[in-house]
């Protein structure tokens, strides 16, 4: 009996520690294990068709757009839902342009759902028409976004490009990928066992798109300086060029582009080295006499020459430790101020300059005006530039930087640096990103400034610096660069070319860089073009009638009003010559003709007396102009 009893309660311990093991592990499932459960159980059941979310737009600084999207169609299968695979594959395989086995691959893979990659994505209105068309059970069409550039080839190194699932690759696509990036959504619903879409059982998550970025670029000035840089390698077929436009007050860079260059609506189409090489801010290369303008800067600021008293006599050439450096002009250029050598870019008299300054006060100021490290500009791929150190830097190295040669800067460096030698002294950090604005409610989110690196130099010699560097364009060697009314700054530049440690013969980086208005500048303009042919290599040649049609776009664009105190051009006889308009308002009609004797008058309205003429005095005109007045 006891044997019985006792055999009982071993039973009923048993139940009862069984039941206990049960209720325990249904607390742990319904406590610790329901997610990961309801989340698995989920994954039978219910289906997510994703909804790409647009990648934000890039816009200039008026608004005007210059990457946005367009809208394609992606196929997705759900391979459970397909009944007849092989006919499904043979019919996509024709429509798609595609391997039947791949397709058919896609359409039998154990997967709830997958996406035709890359058969089948971005695909237009009439591919995706043909696939509705089938009306297949397990076939989805769901709208995807790809990126578009309106403007093809424009800027195209700046806004950079995507790739097949708009991740952003290179230029500002990359640089801000994680503000332009959007969050996708998804149309959920529930499938029976079968994977059989179970009707009025969806629901719809919206996509959240990316944020929009407005950049400091204007594109008016922008198409300005593609068409001239189009032009240039039509016309010359160099090996590169490139040009850069900016506000020198801020650091906003209103214009950039190289050639060659890409469509980034194709970039599949061009070498990695075209597509991936930011000229302006990526190549090194010895800048020549445009660098000469940091030269000028720091030797009227340390008071080591006077423009208008010192002189130098140029005989060719000059020796510098046994090293004889020529000048561009056989048998020199005589006696000269020094207002005389920035004139006629003498590299012998800017030899004498650096050796003035010495070697360590010329070192400093080319590392104040930011030519020894990255200017920061906000874009991938930035160069830093290539200098001696201090202390390897001898006569004939201080002699050759002196005037351009012996260092490698980059573009932006030199539009930075002289920015800050005619900006009345400030180096500022160039920037190309304006603000970032959420794209519902247009909220600022992130927004860029003014970044003041230092003070470089003194008001004062800044205003040295830019009327002799408007002298150069008036009376010197940027002659080609003088734009009639308009007070124009600016000195070229001509680099020979180094490969392998020697100077190329015949081969050359000839440049301007220019500005304007030259009393209060608001645009500074660089243009840089690399082995021209069929042309003499110089920068007054070549670079400087770039610069000035870019400047004259900008005269126009802007609405810029003439100046009344340009400074006189001097004119060679193959010029053509201009005058100042006389003023004959309030003189009577006998009195303008006598005025305006050797031009052509145009009269309108009538009475003895002048109400109104057209250009207005103290107006440069060509010579024999037609001058119109009105009478009454």
């Amino acid at each position: 009996m006891k044997d019985k009893q006792f055999r009982i309660k071993i039973v009923l311990i048993m139940i009862i520690v069984i039941f206990l093991f049960i209720l325990g592990r249904i607390f742990y499932i319904q406590v610790f294990s329901y997610n990961k459960l309801n989340n698995l159980a989920q994954a039978l059941w219910q289906r997510n068709l994703p909804i790409t979310a647009d990648r934000g737009r890039i816009l200039d600084r008026n608004g005007k757009v210059l990457a946005t999207n367009i809208t394609t169609t992606t196929l997705y299968v759900v391979p459970n839902q397909i009944v007849d695979k092989e006919d499904t594959a043979k019919k996509l395989s024709e429509i798609l342009n595609a391997d039947y086995d791949k397709i058919l691959a896609h359409l039998t893979k154990r997967t709830s759902l997958e996406k035709v990659n890359p058969e089948g994505r971005q695909l237009d209105s009439d591919t995706a028409d043909k696939i509705n068309n089938l009306n297949i059970d397990g076939l989805y069409l769901m709208k995807e976004s790809k990126r578009y550039y309106p403007y093809e080839d424009v800027l195209a190194h700046v806004l950079g490009y995507v790739g097949i699932d708009n991740q952003g690759l290179s230029g500002l696509e990359l640089k801000y990928d994680e503000y332009l990036t959007g969050k996708d959504g998804s149309i959920k619903y529930t499938s029976d066992g079968k994977g059989n879409r179970l009707k009025s059982s969806e629901a719809y998550e919206k996509a959240q798109n990316g944020m929009d970025i407005y950049l400091t670029i204007d594109l008016d000035i922008q198409l300005a300086l593609e068409k001239e840089l189009a032009n240039t390698f039509s016309k010359y077929n160099p090996e590169q060029a490139l040009s850069v436009v900016m506000d020198p007050n801020t650091g906003e860079v209103l214009a950039m582009g190289s050639r060659p260059t890409f469509d980034a609506n194709n970039y599949k189409n061009y070498d990695l080295e075209t597509i991936n090489r930011n000229l302006p801010i990526w190549k090194n290369y010895e800048p020549g006499s445009t660098f000469k303008i940091i030269t000028l800067a720091a030797s009227l600021e340390e008071g080591t020459i006077n423009l208008f008293e010192d002189h130098y006599h140029d005989g060719g050439s000059i020796t510098v430790e046994g090293a004889r450096i020529k000048c561009w002009k056989s048998g020199g250029h005589g006696s000269e101020t020094m207002l005389e050598v920035v004139e006629n870019s003498c590299n012998p008299g800017f030899v004498v300059m650096g050796q003035k300054l010495g070697t360590e006060r010329l070192y400093n100021y080319v590392k104040n005006f930011g030519f020894m490290e990255k200017t920061g500009i906000d874009l991938n791929g930035e160069s830093k530039g290539i200098m001696f150190d201090l202390e390897n830097i001898g006569p004939v190295e201080q002699a050759t930087i002196s005037f351009g040669q012996g260092i490698s800067v980059t573009p932006i460096q030199q539009v930075t640096g002289v920015s800050a030698a005619i900006n009345g002294g400030t180096l500022y950090q160039p920037y190309v990103v304006k603000y970032i604005t959420e794209p519902e409610t247009s909220d600022v989110i992130l927004e860029n400034s003014p970044q003041k690196v230092r003070q470089v130099i003194s008001e004062k010699t800044s205003e040295m610096v830019r009327f002799a560097l408007e002298s150069v364009v008036s009376s010197g060697t940027g002659k080609n660069a003088y734009i009639e009314n308009y007070r124009v700054g600016g000195k070229t530049g001509t680099a020979q070319k180094v490969n392998n440690g020697v100077y190329m013969s015949g081969n050359y980086i000839v440049s301007f860089m220019g500005f304007l208005p030259a009393d209060k500048p608001e645009y500074v303009v660089y243009v840089a073009v690399d082995n021209p042919k069929g042309i003499t290599q110089y920068g007054g040649t070549v670079s400087a009638p770039i610069a000035k049609n870019i400047m004259k776009n900008i005269i126009s664009i802007k609405g810029l009003k003439p100046s009344s105190d340009v400074t006189p051009r001097e004119y060679t006889w193959l010029d053509t010559k201009y005058v100042k308009a006389p003023n004959v308002v309030g003189k009577t009609k006998k009195e303008a003709s006598t005025i305006l004797k050797g031009f052509t008058i145009e009269y309108s309205g009538t009475g003895e007396n002048i109400i109104y003429q057209e250009p207005e005095a103290d107006i440069y005109v060509k010579e024999n102009a037609t001058i119109k007045v009105m009478l009454g």
